[in-house]
């Protein structure tokens, strides 16, 4: 089965590929996929009677009850041949259906056979949750079916409507489901909840929610609306999805839990009363239609309330029945929708007010339209037949008060479908006086293939009636009460063949007088109209969403932050107190020094909401994570505050460098009135944070897995640095996710930063300035960066400390920084490779080394600017990034060559002269990918939210240039002329001339 399921998969992937390269004829090819899943149900027949049906289980999230788990039995076994057989012929069909050339024919094939992929795993699986998954891969592939023509608004519109209502009934039956699995003695398991009921008072709440979405799928009233509309949709879409296929899902689901259900009061008058009204509906409203298939879409509605209401009662008799008509329907609603196909595309109209004398003309349209009608209106020998006089064989002598409901529903329904299979038979071939013989245009033999072939089918299966019972009876014995039923043509003289007489009798006197009929039902008033309904609550739901939108949106950030706030506050503290929760055993502090940081860190808090300087506000924010970096210490947990206290500093150095391009101060200031509010909701959130952290450690059910971390890590991970062993290994499939996400938010942020314009043209003036031959030796693609070319350190006067700041106008330099930067620069680098080295021991590891490392590239960068930057690390930020990535993605893999896990660790001991012991973990070469992945990092901050933004100052002439005029160096800034101080200096030479004499300093 899984096989099968695949190759749906892939048939749906090259099925583009394939109607590109065959045109039409490739829906021949892809045919042969769904027919193979009939061929595999007919060929494991024996065995599925047998009891020995063939069973896959594959474990997924066995946590969670989902595991994929397939099965075949005689219910999956007949809806496997439906949906295997009626698509295969449906697919074929649509080799001459479409015009050739037609436009996403493609598309149109893929999405056709994903969706009969999906509909096989629905129909098979034994897992409830994989079942809801399947279940709501039809609604969205049946979305994309029926809105196939999409410039067309009706079929955007019956396609949204479509997906809406069944996508809702989905959402219950999932709270159905969950019920179901997890009250007490429940499972997810379809077999074990169907032999084993749950007993709790949830299960007519779970059965309710099962039966709405099965109803809803189905087309039952109220949602019954659905499925009319859907006919907007390409004719082989309505004979697969809506005669054979998506809407046969709910009636499986019904026969699916009956056997163990169906006696549940909630279940029992649901399905009765839903059913009943459905199938009397249904029928009502074909009789008045002109529209070939708006007539079979509604006699669809009418029958699937028919079935609906067999397969959900708990009588085997009457099941049988249902389970025959099951298989009827298929064939003759799809045989009857392939030939109206044909009917349109032949006389290019499906009007009866239109359509005249096809009945000797279109032969081959004729006979698959007459047969299948015979079925549908139960006469004999057809397969619709048998079925409803099983039916009426069991209902014959009942005494239960919802036995006679059900009969006469059936009686009158079957009265409505006859008269309602006769208007169709008038409307498509007759010849009506006072109408021309419709004009008909030539069409390909093979579009009358599939209707012939089905409607054919359905007339062996009614000839067959004892291969039927044998068939399908296993799966009816499994319901609960009743006598087993039978299929025969002939059941003697009774009241069920008084019944099929009234019922011709009455049909035919009803299709005979159709005139009277329509002027009676245009008299009589017909009662809400469901899809009026439908459309005015959806009108009125856009306009509560748009007065809500527009009282909400305001594009205020601050009152979108306060309202999620006070929402969280008033759920999460209402809930808390209305249980009762207390925090137990809190003390304030457990030494002083705690009690003088945390005052510090609200003290910085407070100036932080009061600073109207974005610089200031950014620098006092940073005591708030240097506090938290002393509380760690204080606990005893110098990794964490050495971790702290890194990314604290990176995190400022980030912040200044962002607001060098804002304005110093906030551009508003709030109202006294507003600011008490914004306090209340700031203190709100604090104690109900502060409440959460006191009480949810108390209520921990059980054992921390922390606990084991230190025996762990040492054993497994060959480490004693619980941090860092467990970013490497024990949990190194979250750190590579992180370090991922690293990546991308790198690339993201530095592809914003470096546009060079949005109208996407080139700086040429900064172009020719950078081509110059005296222009940076070694320069990034993107232009961030220059170094120095060779022998600059030694040009001029004096001693340089560094060599990028020379390229700075003197106001901004400090020679302090510089100095320092000079010493401490390299100790900072060799200090970052022992955190490295030693991390997976002590505190340290590759995140730690990597932020110091950075920490002093960014010392680089503010002490000579973005020249030293090009000094210190001469090298692409994406190299290391992905070079990181690589080295931690390959210390992984590289165990599983040696017959190991993914990530696995091992450990190499060896003595060394000179250093002694040494301990070596594989894991290292995963740090050192961490460490270059951080440095990357950091570097692409600098070079995108501190080098590229300087020359976009400087482009923009909001900065001085950083060059002097005695600078071999050439930027964008020698493309125009600089401003000149006022001691008469000349201006600098143009491009294309060599660098004029030295100067003044440019300003």
């Amino acid at each position: 089965m899984l096989q099968l399921l695949i190759a749906h998969l892939v048939a749906a992937l090259v099925a583009p590929w394939l109607m590109g390269r065959l045109g039409r004829k490739g829906f021949l090819v892809l045919a042969l996929v769904p027919g193979s899943v009939a061929i595999w149900a007919l060929a494991n027949t024996a065995r599925v009677l047998d009891g020995r049906g063939p069973a896959v289980q594959v474990e997924w999230v066995s946590s969670l009850g989902m595991n994929l788990d397939f099965r075949l039995d005689v219910l999956s076994w007949l809806m496997m041949l439906l949906v295997g057989g009626i698509g295969f012929f449906v697919l074929a069909y649509c080799a001459w259906y479409f015009a050739s050339g037609a436009k996403a024919l493609g598309r149109f094939a893929a999405i056709f056979v994903a969706f009969a992929g999906t509909m096989l795993g629905l129909v098979t699986t034994d897992n409830t949750i994989v079942l809801y998954v399947f279940w709501e891969l039809t609604t969205v592939f049946s979305y994309l079916l029926v809105g196939h023509y999409f410039e067309r608004k009706g079929s955007r519109r019956a396609a949204m409507q479509a997906i809406i209502v069944t996508t809702f009934g989905g959402l219950a039956m999932l709270a159905g489901i969950a019920i179901l699995g997890e009250a007490e003695g429940g499972s997810y398991s379809i077999s074990e909840l169907v032999a084993n009921p749950v007993d709790s008072s949830l299960v007519p709440v779970a059965l309710a929610c099962l039966l709405l979405g099965a109803l809803s799928k189905s087309a039952q009233v109220p949602f019954h609306f659905w499925l009319p509309s859907a006919m907007a949709a390409p004719t082989p879409v309505s004979a697969y999805l809506h005669a054979a296929a998506m809407v046969k899902a709910g009636v499986y689901l019904v026969a699916r839990f009956a056997p163990g259900y169906a006696d549940d009061p909630v279940w029992r008058w649901l399905v009765l009363g839903l059913g009943a009204t459905t199938l009397i509906i249904g029928g009502y409203r074909a009789l008045r239609q002109d529209d070939l298939k708006l007539l079979l879409a509604f006699g669809t509605v009418s029958q699937l309330g028919f079935l609906i209401l067999l397969v959900g009662q708990g009588d085997r008799a009457v099941a049988l029945a249902g389970l025959a008509l099951i298989g009827a329907h298929a064939m003759f609603k799809a045989a009857l929708f392939l030939t109206v196909g044909a009917i349109d595309a032949a006389a290019g109209t499906r009007d009866v007010r239109e359509l005249s004398g096809l009945a000797r003309r279109l032969p081959w349209a004729t006979i698959p339209g007459v047969l299948a009608v015979c079925s549908m209106v139960g006469l004999p020998p057809t397969a619709g037949y048998v079925a409803k006089e099983a039916v009426l064989e069991a209902l014959a002598g009942t005494a239960d008060p919802a036995g006679i409901v059900l009969l006469v529903a059936v009686v009158v329904g079957s009265v409505l479908t006859f008269a309602y299979g006769m208007r169709f038979l008038w409307g498509a071939f007759a010849t009506k006086p006072g109408i021309a013989p419709t004009p008909l245009t030539p069409e390909a033999p093979g579009l009358f293939v599939s209707p012939n072939v089905l409607a054919l089918a359905g007339l062996v299966a009614g000839l067959l009636p004892g291969l039927g019972e044998r068939l399908l009876g296993p799966y009816a014995a499994t319901y609960a009460a009743g006598e087993p039923g039978h299929l025969t043509l002939w059941g003697g003289f009774g009241l069920p063949l008084a019944l099929t007489a009234v019922v011709i009798g009455v049909g035919t006197a009803l299709a005979a007088g159709r005139r009277h009929v329509e002027r009676a039902q245009g008299a009589v008033a017909g009662g809400p109209d469901a899809d009026l309904t439908y459309r005015g609550l959806m009108r009125r739901l856009d306009r509560v969403a748009v007065t809500i939108t527009a009282r909400t949106q305001r594009g205020s950030l601050p009152l979108y932050l306060a309202l999620i706030l006070i929402t969280t506050v008033a759920l999460a503290a209402g809930t808390l107190l209305a249980g009762g929760v207390r925090p137990d055993g809190v003390r304030p502090w457990d030494n002083l020094p705690q009690a003088v940081i945390v005052v510090v860190i609200a003290i910085g808090a407070i100036l932080t909401a009061r600073s109207r300087r974005r610089l200031k506000a950014a620098v006092l924010l940073g005591i708030t994570g240097y506090g938290v970096v002393s509380l760690f210490a204080l606990h005893g947990a110098p990794d964490l505050a050495l971790t702290q206290a890194l990314v604290e500093t990176v995190t400022l150095v980030v912040f200044i460098l962002v607001l060098r391009r804002l304005p110093p101060y906030f551009s508003h200031r709030w109202l006294r009135g507003d600011r008490w509010w914004r306090v209340l909701v700031a203190v709100s959130v604090a104690l109900l944070v502060m409440y959460l952290a006191l009480t949810v450690p108390a209520f921990r059910i059980a054992e921390p897995i922390s606990t084991a971390f230190p025996d762990v890590t040492l054993d497994f991970g060959y480490g004693r640095n619980i941090v860092n062993v467990t970013l490497v290994d024990t949990r190194a499939w979250d750190t590579m996710g992180e370090i991922s996400v690293l990546l991308v938010a790198a690339t993201g942020v530095a592809s914003l930063v470096f546009i060079r314009s949005r109208s996407g043209h080139v700086d040429r003036a900064r172009d020719l300035a950078e081509a110059r031959p005296d222009a940076a030796a070694a320069r990034d693609p993107r232009g961030v960066y220059w170094r120095t070319p060779p022998g600059e350190l030694r040009a001029g006067r004096g001693r340089r400390w560094l060599a990028g700041p020379q390229g700075m106008t003197p106001y901004r330099r400090s020679v302090i920084l510089e100095v320092t930067t000079r010493f401490v620069f390299h100790t900072m680098l060799v200090f970052s490779l022992f955190l490295l080295f030693s991390g997976h021991n002590a505190p340290g590891g590759g995140f730690a080394g990597g932020i110091v490392a950075g920490i002093a590239l960014t010392l680089r960068y503010l002490a000579g600017g973005r020249y030293e930057l090009g000094e210190a690390a001469p090298v692409l930020p994406g190299a290391l990034l992905g070079g990181g990535l690589f080295l931690s993605v390959g210390a992984g893999i590289v165990p599983m060559f040696f017959g190991g896990q993914m990530l696995q660790s091992f450990k190499l001991d060896l003595t060394a002269p000179i250093f002694g012991d040494i301990h070596l973990v594989s894991t290292l070469v995963f740090d050192v990918g961490v460490y270059l992945v951080v440095v990357g990092l950091v570097l692409d901050i600098l070079r995108s939210l501190g080098a590229e933004v300087d020359r976009h100052g400087e482009a923009a002439g909001q900065s001085a240039p950083e060059i002097p005029h005695d600078s071999p160096r050439v930027t964008a800034d020698d493309a125009r002329p600089p401003a000149v101080a006022a001691s008469s200096t000349p201006p600098a030479a143009p491009p294309s001339a060599p660098p004029s004499a030295p100067g003044g300093d440019a300003t």
